[in-house]
């Protein structure tokens, strides 16, 4: 079973920042093993890639976030988390935590949390 569970969402002024974490749990399975990331959707738009770290650490991000997201694990927290900077209304978006694999050129979810808001104002 795997249960994912994001917060940290909120409202924040343009230019400010914040930070998401999920924490998550597979039954009977260590979860460094896994590839994590985070996707959006903003209102209106379809689901969208934020930002993935691999069972290795290595790290992946979208362009439209680079330099201001950066991803991380606690392997020994089973948590991941998103240090969102230099925020904008455009990153207003529903936030989610998912587990992720490499398929046909992009990063793809296998299993969903419930997702947290992130709300920008200008």
């Amino acid at each position: 079973q795997v249960q994912l569970a994001e917060s940290g969402g909120g409202l924040v002024q343009a230019g400010g920042s914040l930070q998401l974490s999920c924490a998550a749990s597979v039954s009977g399975v260590t979860l460094s093993s896994y590839n994590m990331g985070w996707f959006r959707r903003a209102p209106g738009k379809e689901r969208e890639f934020v930002a993935a770290i691999r069972a290795s650490g290595r790290i992946d991000s979208a362009d439209s976030v680079k330099g201001r997201f950066t991803i991380s694990r606690d392997n020994a927290k089973n948590t991941i988390y998103l240090q969102m900077n230099s925020l904008k209304p455009e990153d207003t978006a529903i936030y989610y935590c998912t587990i992720i694999h490499w398929a046909a050129g992009g990063w793809s979810g296998d299993y969903w949390g419930q997702g947290t808001q992130v709300t920008v104002s200008s």
